[in-house]
């Protein structure tokens, strides 16, 4: 353990990814519980962000993400136009054989235990039943269901934000914001995947799809048999003729590894940090690829999840939402004034905001 805190603080105090005003490590004995929650700021308010559970290989691993992913969600929030920082957490198990009852009763304690600094809501592993549970410990709990007075599924407004940022890239790209027509290649088709792919068919666009579990495909498959499985992740971005891949997993979708073979000229998607490592982004554009700041096209969860603090209302997240079409276009004019990636100029933005509200 000695390792991990010795990461943790380095990371924390001398690397660029740090600046976080508070990391909280949880553990409950009886329930198995040991999870990360991550503060990086609260200049715009309390932070929000959800709750990963994944089995993750090593503590180091774990507390790395959170501090990621807390992160992103605090760039996020600024660049939705929420009054929230960014906040994360991550619960280290796996969700099939770690999750009970008593887990997340235990986990909502030590929300609560931080006063509302941090409103924690769904992420990769955790679901909205696995939110109401939550809630009976912590009043700072969104993501619940409509039948605990919350949003329900967040990722159907998810969905529909990724889609007005591939329509605006589109605009920007080819001046023209349809998708009829285009080849879209999604990895990843869970919750926010599942409900992108319906938004795709019904736009026109031909859709190829790959996920690493095979019932996630099937399912997709069954719902639409119009829609191509390429083998593994690996194959779709190779895919001759693709025009747009959307990383709809987990992060570092985009690396060295895959920004040189990919075919696509457009990448937007849901899943969270997307690039591997700083200067992915200055790949892309070298490539001619047009980069959709993950963090700015996949807000539309958070926008319904805070949207739950003042009491839900559907049709005024969906209207928030879909200015994503036009924060995206804003994004790639200030990347072009500025002679900088668009992952920069988004960061720009959002850095401006956050500095203004800590001056105010």
């Amino acid at each position: 353990m000695t390792d991990v805190s010795d990461g943790v603080l380095h990371t924390l105090f001398h690397s660029d990814q740090g600046g976080h005003e508070q990391v909280v490590l949880c553990q409950d004995r009886s329930s198995g519980l040991k999870a990360v929650i991550a503060i990086h700021s609260t200049a715009l308010g309390p932070a929000l962000g959800g709750t990963r559970f994944y089995p993750y290989a090593s503590e180091e691993e774990a507390v790395a993400d959170a501090l990621n992913l807390s992160r992103g969600m605090s760039y996020k929030n600024a660049m939705a136009g929420l009054d929230h920082g960014g906040g994360k957490a991550v619960i280290i198990g796996d969700p099939d054989t770690l999750k009970s009852e008593e887990l997340l009763l235990a986990y909502g304690r030590f929300v609560a235990s931080l006063g509302g600094r941090y409103v924690t809501a769904c992420d990769v592993g955790t679901y909205v039943a696995d939110m109401d549970v939550v809630a009976r410990e912590c009043r700072w709990t969104t993501g619940r269901s409509p039948e605990n007075g919350g949003a329900g599924d967040s990722s159907v407004l998810t969905a529909f934000g990724v889609f007005q940022g591939m329509r605006a890239s589109a605009q920007h790209l080819w001046g023209d914001p349809t998708l009829r027509g285009r080849t879209v290649g999604i990895a990843g088709v869970g919750k926010v995947g599942r409900h992108l792919v319906g938004h795709l068919l019904e736009e026109g666009a031909q859709v190829v799809i790959t996920d690493v579990r095979d019932e996630s495909v099937r399912r997709i498959v069954d719902e639409h048999p119009s829609v191509a499985v390429a083998s593994d992740t690996e194959a779709l971005i190779r895919v001759e003729g693709l025009d747009i891949y959307a990383p709809c997993a987990l992060g570092g979708a985009l690396s060295d590894d895959s920004v040189p073979v990919l075919t696509a000229k457009i990448v937007c998607g849901a899943a969270n940090n997307q690039l591997a490592h700083p200067g992915v982004e200055k790949d892309l554009a070298d490539r001619g690829i047009l980069y959709a700041p993950d963090y700015v096209v996949n807000a539309g969860g958070v926008i319904q999840v805070a949207d739950e603090l003042h009491g839900f209302d559907f049709d005024r997240c969906k209207a928030k939402a879909a200015k994503i079409f036009d924060t995206t276009l804003a994004i790639f004019a200030r990347a072009k004034e500025d002679g900088i990636p668009p992952a920069a100029a988004a960061d720009r933005i959002a850095e401006q905001r956050m500095a203004e509200a800590r001056r105010g």
